[in-house]
């Protein structure tokens, strides 16, 4: 079968875990520790796909010193790491990345999860061993910057226009314009599916299911000028 893309790059939180209800019960637990102000599930919702320090700034513009960044981040991490995490893959996730890795693609994940968090994740689920590389955002930028992107592509020798990246939100996809990477949303996510379409995805998928057929139907290669 000829390939439409050698190289899926996938988001983790919102695109292949169900964790949006996790995250956002932590972070409003972390608000209560700290005392500050809890922020609806919305507000909160929005800020999943940025990198730690990011989504402390956002929800907090006022308060972003280092600080109360390192002590909300250990609230945080201490209800995320201590409760049972009512999360999972979604539906048909795994089936998905195993048909895929049938298929010929390699796999790779990029993600504002922290690294400790991204490898229990990938342990408990059955999802490491299907994967080739991951980039976290502590490691390197957080989205949109497309740093996590460039060092995937680097360490695997592809261009962008060799991969798609996959995700739900528009970090996701504003990350892949950047380097002219053809991208794919999908609309099951935390942004709404009219705020996918504004980044100019090839399609916007309502089920992770979809993927497969849709690469086998010809995906038609993209990319964007690079502009960062």
């Amino acid at each position: 079968m000829k390939r439409p893309y050698e190289l899926l790059i996938f988001d983790w939180d919102g695109t292949l875990m169900d964790s949006e209800a996790h995250i956002v019960a932590c972070m409003q637990a972390a608000m209560c520790a700290l005392g500050v102000e809890v922020l609806d599930p919305r507000t909160i919702g929005n800020i999943i796909g940025l990198g730690m320090r990011e989504a402390v700034q956002t929800l907090f513009p006022d308060r972003s010193d280092d600080r109360f960044f390192t002590r909300f981040t250990a609230a945080y991490r201490e209800h995320y790491f201590a409760a049972d995490a009512p999360q999972a893959l979604f539906d048909g996730a795994m089936e998905t990345l195993a048909e895929l890795r049938r298929d010929g693609y390699r796999l790779a994940i990029a993600t504002g999860k922290g690294r400790h968090g991204l490898d229990r994740a990938l342990a408990e689920s059955g999802v490491a061993e299907l994967m080739d590389v991951h980039r976290c955002a502590e490691e390197t930028a957080s989205k949109p910057d497309p740093t996590m992107l460039r060092e995937i592509l680097a360490e695997l020798d592809m261009p962008p226009a060799a991969a798609v990246m996959i995700g739900d939100t528009e970090y996701d996809l504003a990350m892949a314009a950047r380097i002219g990477m053809p991208a794919i949303g999908v609309s099951y996510g935390v942004h709404a599916p009219e705020r996918l379409w504004r980044h100019r995805p090839l399609t916007c998928l309502d089920c992770i299911t979809e993927l497969p057929p849709f690469l086998r139907g010809g995906a038609r290669r993209g990319g964007l000028t690079e502009v960062g």
